[in-house]
């Protein structure tokens, strides 16, 4: 009786598995639909990573989400999951799912993430921030992910970004080119642009959020910057409350002492947020020696020796006030300030076969500036349409320069030139108009635009000598002029940006009437230029779900002479050696080709390639007279280039406390044009990496070792400079975490000058220009955060975007 009551049960139990099965497999496959969103602003957030886990926490399937914020699974088996929602700037979030019982498709609620500001301080940042990110048009790089930012500058920092660098001078460079534009916060600034070095050098990194490096600029940007738009974004979007940073800092034998802070408020419907600082920036003396040697035999040697001081003040700021859910209405001002005292002197020796020629001068130079710009922005939404904005933006920028430099002589042999004094005082306003509308039309996103930018620049320079008899100095109205230069650029654009589950496409193009009138009052003579163009962009990315991605850009890009290439102001500081403008110049069309990879596994690798083609190339020319044996500098619409090159980040946690990246660049130029009525020459392979080592340790330790390599540059058409190694250690203790730490290290020990040697030659002459520079520095720094958020600043995210002018 029991066996047969246990073979009953036995058939029971089977019978029930059975129809258990059969049920599961006859259950129809889940589609699961959702989308996801911002809690405080209920905006729809593109590019999260959306992960469908099992019961095993194993990951079956991964989405990211469109630009509507939106992702689905399809083909998901009936049973229980977790969804996992990774972001960054965002906290994680999981979901528990029970699809055992489910339809054919499930529609979730929108999912909210909120802000990770608090969770951020409970993690270790490089597993949960990653320094680096990539887009189809741009890259970005965190730099409150990376504990350097606390003890350097900014332009300390450019090196370690991809597609940037910096030459021995610290010349910011992007794709090995100077001609590129610098946002502020998205929008233009024109004190910036005018003072790009020492404004960048005074500003501690650790005030600021991010840098974006746009490779292929959309068509909603003016086509000026030949290698693009470098984006320097002060503040995240920020909450209800106030919060901030202070950085005070020193540098020793060179630089010198500064201070930054950034802070961001917000009250109900009003917010603002501001960075500012200053900094004296000293260069002890050192000395230098240019020789030059013509086909004729003559040979000019020069001995000199350089001092510098130079104080700069800066300061930005952004305010808002949400009128309400569809009216909102912005405004910037930023202010830029310098005073620079040059100190040289020299000794000068030419011989020839038949006489020689000798003079010591010593020269003054004195030079000011400041610039301000100054912006507001309405921005109107639509009830009916979500994402449909309309906005106008108007900007005025204004910038002013004064040089004054005396020259006196001693010791002359054979060279009459009296002393004499120079002055050149250069003023630039702009004023801007623009209109911008953005609409979704199904899962396209259209955006139009009109723009009008009136610009005027002046120069007014004068030239004095020295009158032996009354002891006076004497205005020269042959070596004087006053220039002025009004350039107008009225522009219309249109683009179209298309989300295709893994695909990115945005496509667009740009027309620009360019109108410009050039007055050389001195001269009585008149020049006048109009040029009409049209400038396409594309963009395409494929994102894969290993979190890799694939992305090709096509963009033609401008390059429009500013006021220090068409100033006709002539330095004859170094009477050998005429440095001056050219107001004649041209625009020049650039072509760019660019493939990129990016995965952010592990090994993080970023790999960009790139070519580009130019003709009626304004280069930098050098033309030599044997009779005089001066030099002249100046910049002609002579050449065409070309270029082909790779851009490469990788980065790779070696251990839970180490992690090595690399940054680096490598391009070949072909570069021809004339000079002196001959064509010249100058083919360069140019590269650049740089290492960094960051070992986070115990108790808020971090060490940081830098090392890189720069091969020579080019320094025009007939010039280049040599290459040059640098190290750099630094340490960062969080004394407090995440409100206060302190920071220290040391650039180039084991180097205490570095011999920069530039080459220039012509069919007529050869010259070598060699200067010392301090290159080993020590420097300490303090950093201290403040505050706490809750609710968000809202900003207009279209406006104003003046990048057009090359300086």
């Amino acid at each position: 009786m029991k066996t047969k009551q246990t073979i009953i049960r036995l058939i029971i139990m089977i019978a029930v598995f059975i129809a258990h099965n059969l049920n599961s497999y006859s259950q129809t496959l889940v589609q699961l639909k959702g989308t996801v969103a911002d809690s405080v602003s209920k905006a729809a957030l593109p590019l999260i990573t959306v992960r469908l886990k099992n019961a095993a926490n194993e990951t079956i399937m991964v989405a990211v989400t469109k630009d509507d914020g939106s992702f689905s699974f399809a083909s998901v088996q009936p049973s229980n999951y977790s969804l996992v929602f990774n972001a960054i700037g965002y906290s994680s979030k999981t979901i528990s799912l029970d699809l055992t019982h489910q339809q054919q498709t499930l529609v979730l609620k929108p999912v909210y993430l909120s802000d990770a500001m608090t969770s951020l301080r409970e993690v270790t940042i490089t597993a949960e921030r990653p320094i680096i990110r990539q887009k189809a048009d741009r890259i970005i790089y965190d730099l409150k992910a990376d504990p350097e930012s606390k003890g350097n500058n900014v332009l300390s920092m450019m090196r370690k970004i991809p597609y940037l660098s910096l030459d021995g001078d610290d010349n910011l460079l992007m794709k090995g080119n100077s001609s590129f534009k610098v946002l502020i916060n998205g929008k233009p600034s024109g004190s910036l642009e005018s003072n790009l070095k020492a404004v960048l050098k005074s500003i501690p990194a650790s005030t600021i959020e991010r840098i974006e490096v746009i490779t292929t600029p959309p068509s909603k940007y003016d086509a000026e910057g030949l290698a693009g738009i470098i984006n320097i974004i002060t503040s995240k979007k920020i909450n209800d409350g106030i919060s901030g940073s202070v950085n005070i800092n020193e540098s020793l034998p060179t630089g010198g002492p500064g201070v930054g802070a950034s802070v961001t408020a917000k009250k109900g419907k009003f917010g603002i947020s501001a960075f500012g600082g200053g900094s004296i920036n000293n260069s002890p003396q050192t000395t230098n020696n240019r020789k030059t040697v013509d086909t004729a035999g003559n040979t000019l040697a020069q001995n000199g020796y350089q001092r510098s001081n130079n104080k700069t003040a800066y300061f930005g700021t952004e305010l808002s006030l949400q009128i309400d859910t569809l009216n909102l209405l912005t405004a910037q001002f930023n202010y830029n300030g310098s005073r620079a005292t040059d100190h040289n002197g020299q000794a000068s020796l030419l011989t020839s076969n038949n006489q020689l020629e000798q003079y010591t001068f010593q020269n003054n130079d004195k030079a000011t500036s400041h610039g301000i710009d100054a912006g507001i922005n309405y921005e109107l939404g639509f009830k009916g349409i979500k994402n449909r904005l309309l906005t106008f933006s108007y900007m005025y920028s204004a910038n002013a320069n004064t040089k004054n430099g005396g020259v006196q002589f001693f010791d002359q042999v054979n060279f009459p030139t009296p002393d004499f004094q120079q002055s050149d005082k250069q003023k630039f306003k702009e004023h801007t108009v623009q209109v911008d509308f953005v609409t979704p039309v199904n899962k396209v996103n259209v955006e139009a635009g009109l723009k009008a930018i009136f610009r005027n620049n002046s120069s007014d320079f004068s030239y004095r000598s020295l009158n032996d008899s009354t002891g006076q100095y004497q205005f020269d109205t042959a070596q004087s002029n006053a220039f002025t230069n009004t350039q107008n650029v009225f522009s219309a654009y249109n683009s179209y940006q298309l989300a295709l589950n893994s695909w990115n496409i945005n496509a667009g193009v740009r027309v620009e009437e360019t109108v410009i009138r050039a007055n050389f009052m001195s001269t009585a003579s008149v020049a006048d230029q109009n040029y009409f163009n049209v400038v396409p962009a594309v963009s395409v990315s494929k994102r894969f779900k290993d979190e890799s991605s694939i992305n090709f850009g096509f963009s033609q890009r401008i390059r429009r002479p500013g006021i220090n290439r068409l100033n006709p102001y002539v330095d004859r500081s170094n009477p050998n050696y005429e440095v001056t403008g050219n107001p004649n110049l041209r625009p020049v069309l650039l072509n760019d080709i660019q493939f990129g990879y990016g995965s952010n596994k592990k090994l993080s690798v970023n790999i960009g390639l790139d070519y580009s083609f130019m003709n009626n190339l304004d280069l930098q020319v050098v033309n030599f007279d044997p009779a005089t044996q001066v030099t002249q500098i100046t910049y002609a619409n002579t050449g065409k280039a070309s270029s082909a090159g790779v851009n490469f980040n990788l980065s790779y946690p070696v251990t839970k406390i180490y992690n090595a990246s690399i940054n680096g660049n490598m391009m070949y130029l072909w570069l021809q044009g004339e000079a002196d009525g001959k064509m010249v020459n100058n083919n360069l392979l140019m590269y650049g990496v740089a290492l960094s080592n960051v070992v986070r340790l115990a108790h808020g330790w971090a060490l940081n070792a830098d090392l890189g390599v720069n091969s020579r540059n080019p320094t025009g058409l007939q010039g280049y400079t040599n290459g040059f190694f640098f190290s750099a250690f630094n340490f960062n203790k969080d004394i407090v975490k995440n409100k206060f730490s302190i920071s220290g290290g040391i650039k180039n020990p084991f180097t205490k000058y570095r011999n920069s040697v530039s080459k220039t030659f012509g069919p007529q002459f050869n010259q070598t220009y060699q200067s010392m520079n301090y290159y080993r520095s020590f420097s300490i720094s303090l950093n201290y955060n403040f505050g706490g958020l809750k609710d968000r600043i809202n900003k207009n995210r279209v406006g104003i975007e003046n990048n057009d002018v090359a300086n």
